[in-house]
């Protein structure tokens, strides 16, 4: 039986099984994205991130990354953050600019050092897109939500019942109007400006956190004038700060990035069927 060598990371509580895809490489991730991220039978995450070297010279690095259900995503703000770490802390790379490959482009990550440790990281998300071709989206007399890709697709609603997230969260992403289903965010503008944010991700539910969707969420509220250009997203782990540069933009998003532990993994044995 082989054992994978893995490390679970976390970004305000979006948490992902990293694994160095340079020294590993994992034939079936999107079996081992089902086994390992039951949180009963499994190490329990979001899902799991795969670490290699870049096809290309305009990046450093790639990332691939398998949602619980076994799906892959385009992006991850959260595990962007968490690449950056790791590599600068297990010594794979001395950079503290890193350029990342991810399904939807290359990413800038900037990381924050004190005393050599990274304390924070600033990942360049890029353009917002705002176009959608579904137009709106009401459920149940939802208010209308404002549609942000951020290299994923994300529905951003605004209301004061962040909370039913859990209710209506799995009946959005599925909703016919997004073929390929969506992220959903239900957010609430709070009296100091921060904005609360509760997320339902494509492919794995409820999440701690999202980074593409705190951006999404940051973009919407300064397009339907509830915020500024500058926000701090407030999520379930964590605040992320978020600013949509006005110069170029392009969206910065800050945010602090955890290990959790270091372990070592058996490949799923039997197949294992998705979600």
């Amino acid at each position: 039986m082989t054992n994978i060598p893995f490390t679970k990371m976390h970004g305000c509580g979006n948490d992902y099984i990293y694994v160095n895809a340079m020294q590993h490489p994992i034939a079936d991730p999107q079996a081992c994205a089902i086994a390992w991220s039951d949180r009963h039978k499994g190490i329990g995450s979001d899902g799991l991130v795969l670490i290699d070297r870049s096809p290309v010279p305009e990046a450093d690095y790639t990332m691939h990354i398998f949602n619980a259900d076994g799906s892959e995503a385009m992006m991850c703000g959260n595990a962007s953050r968490c690449i950056g770490k790791y590599l600068y802390e297990k010594a794979i790379t001395g950079k503290t600019e890193i350029r990342l490959l991810t399904l939807s482009g290359i990413k800038t990550l900037q990381l924050h050092l004190a005393n050599d440790t990274v304390e924070s990281v600033t990942v360049d998300m890029g353009k917002p897109i705002l176009e959608n071709p579904a137009q709106f989206v009401c459920n149940r007399g939802m208010n209308k939500g404002v549609f942000v890709s951020m290299g994923n697709p994300h529905y951003v609603i605004f209301t004061d019942d962040v909370d039913q997230v859990g209710e209506t969260g799995h009946i959005l992403e599925h909703h016919p109007a997004f073929p390929q289903r969506c992220n959903i965010e239900f957010a609430k503008v709070l009296p100091d400006g921060c904005i609360r944010t509760r997320v339902w991700e494509r492919g794995s539910g409820i999440t701690m956190a999202c980074g593409t969707g705190a951006c999404a969420t940051a973009v919407a509220a300064c397009l339907t004038g509830r915020a500024t250009h500058t926000s701090d997203i407030v999520m379930d782990g964590g605040t992320l700060h978020i600013e949509w540069r006005e110069s170029d933009n392009h969206v910065l998003m800050t945010g602090p990035a955890a290990f959790v532990f270091d372990g070592e993994v058996a490949l799923p044995t039997s197949p294992v069927i998705p979600k």
